[in-house]
């Protein structure tokens, strides 16, 4: 009976035992990832021996630049970023973790190399990237991309022909050679030709990326330090057809507009109109031009000195209608009828009546006494003495006809030395206006020579 149910007890338990459910296994990878990490510490380097340094390998391939900044001197740049070194900590046989030869770890359970970049300002807007591959031999790959906000000492002058020199220059901030080298991934040459991933249809195109390493010693220790020239150059296009060729035009308007008449006011008119243009124009594209503290491009040189020869244009014009009108006076605007008439309009007798009143009594005279009057202005006035009791009359009209001939003759001196000085006036306008188109030809010649050299060099 005891025997019979023992076997019942037994069977019972193995059917139950049966029935459980199993463990899951854990899988090949969270094995090796457990192994490796149980007893690491992510504070010490990861070196066997600790008198031998850490080798870190830096790649570096530019994809594209954001921005250039000449009043704050910052630039920034799109780069794909690549370190690889060798952690001996984190080594493995493949064989017994089911031939797995490389796994990601999160970068905060390892230790990593603190490489920075010495001309980096500003945190830029670069993506997280938590993890890093590790492969079996313990060589670790940190790629990640990076947007970095670094300064730059920006040469601006020739802007928009300018091309920029930016360095990147990555080191540890704290261990010295001994503890944390630094070197290549690629060889120099490739890095330096590599512009297969930059986007090349921007404002800014990639001549290359040199690079160099060296040591920089403080302390009686000495610190590896990689340099990266980043060598930009800008297309001008944009910056020639917006800037240039509308204050070029502008000028060549106002060379034009000498050959309107200087007597006339249009040409102060037309010439007050272009630099009004002109100053509206620039006060318009002055964001366009970069500004620093301590040096102007040369196109805001260009520009101010465009400006002046507009200002030094007009009062050439200014000077010249002064000129016209410097021996003018208000009596020359009226007419010789105007002044006769203002003159006799206060008499009881118009001039036209007394003049006709003369001649009859000279017509009378003439064919009673037989008198013949010279009225030319050399006769004699005292020889009319003679004359009968119409003498004062006769003597009054030969005054005023007298007069009006002087008068005459003044207004035709007047006209010829009139003429005379327009024809001086035009001379010294013409002397001017060489002297204005010369400046504006050498000065003109000088900025395109530059242009020129900068664009094609």
């Amino acid at each position: 009976m005891s025997v019979n149910f023992l076997l019942c007890v037994l069977l019972s338990a193995i059917c139950q035992a049966d029935s459980a459910p199993e463990k899951p296994k854990r899988s090949a990878l969270n094995q090796l990832t457990r192994t490796l990490l149980r007893r690491y510490d992510c504070g010490v380097r990861p070196v066997l021996n600790w008198t031998s340094p850490t080798v870190v390998f830096i790649d570096l391939i530019i994809q594209s630049v954001l921005e250039v900044d000449g009043q704050t001197q910052k630039v920034t740049t799109s780069i794909w970023y690549r370190q690889i070194w060798k952690d001996e900590f984190l080594v493995w046989d493949p064989e017994e973790f089911d031939g797995i030869t490389e796994i990601s770890l999160s970068s905060d359970a390892i230790w990593v190399p603190d490489i920075i970049i010495s001309e980096f300002v500003d945190e830029g807007r670069s993506p997280a990237i938590p993890y890093v591959y590790v492969n079996s031999s313990g060589t670790v790959k940190n790629y990640k991309p990076i947007q970095v906000v670094s300064a730059c000492d920006l040469e601006i002058y020739a802007f928009p022909f300018d091309k920029q020199n930016c360095t990147l220059t990555f080191r540890s901030w704290l261990h010295s050679v001994s503890e944390v080298d630094l070197a290549l991934w690629r060889t120099a040459e490739d890095i330096a030709n590599d512009t297969r991933e930059f986007m090349n249809d921007g404002e800014w195109e990639l001549l290359s990326v040199p690079s160099h390493y060296w040591k920089l010693n403080l302390a009686d220790r000495d610190y590896a330090h990689i340099q990266f020239n980043v060598l930009i150059r800008r297309r001008p296009l944009l910056y020639v057809v917006s800037l240039l060729i509308p204050s070029i035009f502008l000028m060549v308007v106002d060379v034009i507009s000498f050959y309107l008449p200087p007597n006339s006011g249009t040409r102060i008119t037309f010439k007050t109109s272009i630099l009004l243009g002109y100053t509206v124009f620039r006060v318009n594209l002055m964001d366009e031009i970069p500004a620093t503290a301590i040096k102007t491009p040369l196109i805001g040189i260009f520009f101010a000195v465009c400006m002046a020869l507009l200002v030094l244009s007009l009062a050439k014009s200014i000077f010249i209608v002064k000129l016209l009108h410097h021996s003018e006076k208000e009596v020359k605007e009226m007419s010789i009828s105007a002044c006769l008439l203002d003159k006799y309009g206060s008499t009881d007798q118009t001039f036209s009546e007394s003049l006709f009143t003369s001649v009859r009594t000279l017509d009378d005279i003439d064919h009673s006494g037989g008198y013949e009057f010279d009225l030319s202005p050399e006769t004699d006035l005292l020889s009319l003495t003679e004359a009968p009791d119409s003498v004062p009359q006769l003597e009054k009209v030969l005054q005023e006809m007298v007069s009006l001939r002087l008068h005459l003759q003044e207004e035709e001196n007047d006209g010829v030395a009139q003429a005379e000085w327009l024809a001086l006036c035009y001379k010294v306008d013409k002397f001017l206006f060489r002297i204005y188109l010369l400046i504006l030809l050498v000065y003109s010649s000088t900025l395109l020579l530059l242009w020129s050299s900068w664009s094609s060099a």
